[in-house]
């Protein structure tokens, strides 16, 4: 079995004069090779032990923006033997605090623009002693909260010599495939989070199960990172799986700058959540609305002539889009499929490293998440008479468990299977199609079963309608569950089309209502909301734009 190590190290050795990086610093676009990122983690590595991070000590923690400082210096602590922690650099001090607390984290590799959080929340972190900072350019290395604090780059360069050496640190310590690579804790959509054990067995058998699946990959291609590493499907996806086949992992400056980055970057590979793809699908369906000779092609079935433009925006060379993270709008995967652009949709959990199914662009259904990996087992337990079961995994790619949470990790397991809490269906060529989840279904008197993401797809169409989340509520004295929505009104929306004028609240929220309404007409009867609340405030979401509905859960019951 493999690690992330010898992938590495295979990569560099087969190609070493490939691209590995390309990144804009100092408003200049920059690259290296496998060889050259080769010797940075090999200094990293010297600047760990010079830190006294020993293999199989204290989980060390990685707080930064994507960029090429984030992969060099986790390949040195996972190259090594270390587990890293990736925290959402995004997240509030305190919820920072939590994560690594709960880690036990004993050294923090940060961005010197958490400084002043990581003062506030030091004196709750006693064990976390070791700060080193990493911005691409000398920091601040006063102590913080009286603990000492190294600036990276000069830590770089003092270890380079002792680096290059036989017998360096990175020689010396080697994970084997079961040592935790990383502890990822989840998003948090449906409680505290809890920090999944992931092996380097874990993350290379989900990649070799993806590359069953799409077998064409080689170093002449080019991953657009755009999605956070902190997160498991970013992190294999375009981490990991670029290691193993030797690709290039270009990143982007930021989402502002995204359109001007594809066009310089020409990426063949984009990975993204439904939420991207959205965006870039509203503003292409703008410019056809306002361009007659596009309608007119699409009208005429030509959208292939639309979509060359459009593919050339994306710079051209994109052979794979997928999304995952989050249900992906049919409208937008139907949409881009009337220009020849064909979105592949793949589904995955942090506990399963994260990609359980995917599809190629032949292959690939809207609506659909595609099929499983070929070196996993599924099944779907306890299905009703409509063939909607949970879906439930075995195989290499699950998680070792939850770190310092054993009942965590009793009730997330049915024997050997690891249990997902996503209802799906199963259909004779074995695609998977994803009905709700287990502890969002709204079940009400009748008995009846409400899937709350199908209401949701719904009254989402609607273009008044900004967000919505779907819960079940519970009248006083009633043993069943009624449905409720919470809505987000599209304020600009709302106001183009009452001339420019943004009418009273009263009346977004009757429009509101009867958008509902409208929306639900083709559903059955019993599963249009029976109460909804209109909200001027946006619905919390996780980083990776999943609604946090867990918050929302009690908030229209009546007492």
């Amino acid at each position: 079995m493999t690690t992330i190590r010898t992938m590495l190290d295979a990569t560099v050795q087969k190609m070493p004069g490939a691209t590995a990086l390309r990144f804009r610093r100092d408003g200049v676009w920059r690259s290296r090779t496998y060889a050259e990122f080769f010797v940075r983690i090999r200094q990293a590595a010297e600047v760990v032990g010079r830190q006294g991070i020993a293999p199989g000590g204290d989980p060390v923690g990685l707080l930064l923006e994507n960029g090429p400082e984030w992969v060099e210096i986790y390949a040195a602590l996972a190259g090594t033997g270390v587990t890293v922690v990736p925290v959402d650099p995004k997240l509030r001090p305190q919820e920072i605090a939590g994560i690594l607390a709960d880690a036990g984290v004993a050294a923090l590799f940060a961005s010197s623009r958490h400084r002043v959080a990581l003062a506030e929340i030091l004196p709750r972190l006693p064990r976390l002693q070791r700060l080193i900072f990493a911005d691409g350019a000398p920091a601040d290395c006063a102590p913080c909260a009286g603990r000492a604090c190294v600036d990276y780059e000069t830590a770089l360069t003092e270890a380079s010599a002792a680096a290059a050496v036989p017998g360096a640190w990175f020689e010396r310590h080697r994970p084997v495939p079961e040592t935790v690579a990383s502890i990822i804790y989840t998003s948090g959509t449906t409680g505290k989070p809890k920090g999944a054990m992931l092996t380097h067995a874990n993350f290379c058998a989900d990649v070799a199960g993806a590359l069953g699946i799409i077998t064409d990959l080689d170093g002449a291609d080019r991953f657009l990172v755009v999605l956070p590493l902190f997160h498991a499907f970013s992190f294999t996806a375009n981490f990991v799986l670029p290691i193993c086949c030797g690709c290039s992992m270009n990143f982007s400056e930021s989402l502002r700058t995204l359109g001007e980055d594809i066009r310089t970057l020409r990426p063949t590979v984009l990975l993204a959540v439904p939420l991207l793809a959205e965006k870039i699908y509203d503003r292409v369906e703008a410019k056809i609305c306002a361009s007659w000779p596009a309608r007119v092609l699409l009208k005429l079935g030509l959208g292939g002539i639309v979509g060359w433009n459009v593919r050339k925006s994306l710079g051209g060379r994109l052979r794979y889009w997928v999304v995952g993270g989050a249900p992906c709008p049919l409208r937008v995967l139907l949409g881009f499929r009337r220009l020849g652009i064909v979105i592949s949709e793949g589904y995955g959990l942090t506990e399963a490293s994260p990609v359980v199914t995917l599809a190629t662009p032949a292959k690939a259904r809207p609506g659909t998440i595609g099929y499983p990996l070929p070196n996993i087992e599924v099944r779907l337990a306890e299905q009703n008479e409509q063939g909607v079961g949970e879906l439930q995994i075995r195989g290499p790619i699950v998680m070792k468990g939850y770190y310092r949470d054993a009942a965590a990790t009793t009730e997330a397991f049915d024997g050997p299977w690891l249990r997902t809490g996503d209802l799906v269906s199963m259909d004779a060529e074995g695609y998977l199609t994803i009905r709700g989840r287990r502890k969002a279904l709204i079940v009400n008197r009748e008995g009846k079963n409400i899937y709350p993401e199908e209401v949701e797809g719904c009254i989402a169409l609607h273009p008044a309608v900004l967000d919505v989340v779907v819960i079940g509520y519970r009248e006083a004295g009633e043993s069943g569950e009624r449905v409720g929505a919470i809505l987000v009104p599209n304020r600009d929306a709302i106001k183009a089309r009452n001339h420019g004028i943004e009418p009273p609240w009263t009346e977004i929220e009757q429009l509101l209502r009867q958008a509902v309404q409208e929306q639900c007409r083709d559903l059955a009867d019993y599963k249009h909301p029976r109460k909804v609340e209109v909200r001027r405030d946006p619905l919390e979401r996780t980083s990776l734009q999943k609604v946090r509905r867990h918050i929302y859960q009690g908030q229209l019951d009546v007492s």
